[in-house]
């Protein structure tokens, strides 16, 4: 069973088991490959019935690769994937030249840093003896990070946008039966958002100077 991560000295350690590090580390490799400059982006039909497509059974694992997510058929340089808008967001909505211009200047930085943070913490993660995650400093910032990006790509999959979808879609899972693959992408959606704050918490500075 997992334990968040805590602070122990100058680092983060948590406990996760192989299946949820394997989990993890799935995700943040195909958000790697969405987000690293060198790719092209895809297009998404309709996030719902892509996260439900592009899922396997129980424990075959979650996907949210940008090429599970193209419709048969359509060409993938036609329209950008909403997963790249949530984690490249326009600068201005309503000006679309200087939105493209926006981009153009910026976005090729914007995904090496983020295609590095999920690298270090893929490392990371991938480096773990046995179930014990420990993370240094810079290590947990990185993770942090990727985390909050692997949450946006399957909130977008999952179609989730606000507090209300994650309520509608959590009353929609539990009438369905638990080996649906979105009642188990709901599941993984929940742990990392678990795991991510936990690992935030433990990086808060101690108001009375502690360390564990």
């Amino acid at each position: 069973m997992a334990r968040g991560f805590q602070r122990k000295g100058s680092t983060y350690a948590a406990k996760l088991d192989d299946a949820e590090r394997g989990v993890v580390l799935g995700l943040m490799e195909q958000v790697l490959d969405l987000v690293a400059p060198d790719l092209q982006p895809t297009t998404s039909g309709d996030p719902f019935d892509d996260i439900v497509a592009g899922l396997g059974s129980l424990g075959a694992g979650v996907s949210v690769a940008g090429e599970d997510q193209v419709p048969d058929g359509a060409d993938a340089l036609t329209e950008r994937d909403p997963a790249l808008a949530r984690l490249l967001p326009t600068a201005n909505r309503e000006d679309e030249q200087a939105a493209a211009e926006f981009h153009r200047l910026t976005e090729h930085s914007l995904r090496t840093t983020k295609a590095r943070n999920l690298r270090i913490a893929i490392e990371a993660l991938a480096g773990a003896e046995r179930s014990r995650v420990v993370l240094t400093e810079q290590q947990a910032i990185a993770t942090v990070v990727a985390l909050t990006d692997v949450r946006l790509v399957l909130g977008e999959r999952l179609g989730l946008h606000t507090d209300e979808d994650v309520e509608r879609m959590e009353a929609m899972a539990e009438e369905l039966d638990p080996d649906e693959p979105v009642v188990y992408a709901l599941a993984v959606y929940d742990f990392l958002t678990w795991l991510q704050e936990t690992l935030a918490t433990a990086m808060l500075p101690d108001p009375a100077g502690r360390e564990d």
